[in-house]
């Protein structure tokens, strides 16, 4: 199998915290992946914010296969799961 192919058939986790957030500055809510580089998107309530950083990130995973870029396994946990495995 060439390298291609093998590429696109690995499994890629795609569980990923996302940060939701008001932004004064934006008058809106921004919605964040910490661990895909650049991943945001913007909505007028969170939930619109959400649905927006979901299409990102699919956006975001299909460029990177095609480009055949590595495509991060999730690892950033927010503080306080760092603190309650501890």
């Amino acid at each position: 199998m060439n390298r291609r192919k093998l590429l696109r058939k690995l499994p890629h986790a795609t569980d990923y915290h996302v940060n939701v957030f008001y932004s004064a500055e934006d008058e809106g809510y921004i919605a964040d992946i910490p661990d895909l580089d650049a991943c945001s998107a913007f909505g007028e309530t969170p939930e619109q914010a959400l649905h927006e950083v979901e299409l990102a990130k699919d956006a975001w995973l299909a460029a990177s296969r095609e480009a055949f870029r590595v495509i991060p396994f999730p690892r950033y946990r927010p503080l306080i799961y760092q603190l309650a495995e501890a």
